[in-house]
């Protein structure tokens, strides 16, 4: 059976106020919530909060970046999250972006793949309990050992978007998580993590009767992701270059307005679900007849309000 997710924290709700939101969400039939973490809230705190107040549901991180955390601070969060909410939690991972890990961060973006591969076999040895001392490629780690053992480690994904790391995901993690792609290209993606792997994709959406309004909100976030380089080189693979490449090249003069301007309807129409309620649940459905068995809806500002949003995008509408 398919599950059925939602991005949380919501835009202009405060964390104080989400545990309402949690309870009605596990009552309209969601079955996971699942953070990110850039430079809003954290990834971890939101889902303990939703663990203590709507324990119907399962939590996520979709995702955590490798490079932001020691392995061993990593470890023990998600350790936490599991003896909080045992066999409702799943770690997410995933290299992140140079913006985020350079930028923001003051780290070094070296070896992306590497370092997500050795992040998960590290995380494999520390969550069952016992003592890593190993020298992985990019990193060493000497004596660690959980000091608060738990029954069983909880599912690791790993957020892909091209074919070295979906193949990974798929061969040492236990799925794969995915962003901002079209329902039309996720049979591409998933024939490269392989078989019986969980495939969770985060489904971008702006209900809303006004075509034009949605789509500018579409255009403002898909030029804030799709000028990143990873994700640049994720659109080219899929095909989509083409009919990217005017909004790159004004990007990369700086002409921020001309970028807008120069990504296509077909774009901003395959990347957002936008619409009336039931063609947004159609789209979604898209993806899952595709093969994402956890669409994990994440509603952007400027659409429809979000009480409305998430009981007519919920499972049981």
């Amino acid at each position: 059976m398919t599950r059925y997710g939602i991005t949380v924290p919501f835009d202009d709700i405060t964390l104080a106020d989400h545990p309402a939101w949690f309870r009605l969400l596990a009552e309209l039939g969601y079955s996971d919530v699942w953070t990110g973490e850039a430079n809003s809230a954290d990834g971890f705190v939101p889902l303990a909060l939703a663990a203590a107040t709507a324990p119907e549901l399962r939590l996520g991180t979709a995702v955590i970046p490798v490079y932001t955390r020691g392995p061993g601070l990593l470890a023990m969060q998600a350790a936490t999250m599991e003896e909080l909410a045992p066999g409702r939690f799943a770690l997410g991972i995933g290299s992140s972006s140079d913006v985020i890990v350079e930028r923001w961060n003051a780290g070094s973006f070296d070896e992306p793949y590497k370092r997500v591969r050795d992040t998960v076999r590290f995380l494999r040895l520390a969550l069952t309990g016992q003592k890593v001392d190993e020298e992985f490629e990019t990193f060493t780690v000497r004596g660690f050992r959980l000091g608060r053992p738990i029954a069983s480690p909880p599912p690791i994904y790993v957020a892909a978007l091209r074919p070295g790391m979906l193949r990974l995901a798929g061969r040492e993690a236990d799925g794969a998580i995915l962003n901002w792609l079209g329902a039309g290209d996720v049979p591409q993606v998933v024939a490269e993590v392989g078989p019986g792997k969980e495939i969770v994709a985060r489904i971008f959406v702006c209900p809303s009767d006004d075509p034009d309004r949605a789509r500018h909100v579409g255009r403002l976030a898909v030029a804030a992701y799709l000028n990143v380089g990873v994700y640049a080189a994720f659109h080219e693979w899929v095909g989509r270059g083409p009919l990217l490449e005017p909004m790159w090249a004004a990007w990369k003069a700086g002409d921020r307005k001309a970028a807008l301007a120069a990504i296509p309807d077909e774009v901003v129409d395959a990347l957002v679900v936008h619409g009336s309620p039931e063609s947004c649940r159609d789209h979604i459905q898209r993806y899952v007849d595709n093969g994402v068995t956890v669409p994990v809806v994440a509603v952007l500002p400027g659409g429809d309000p979000l009480d409305r949003v998430v009981r007519y995008l919920a499972p049981t509408a």
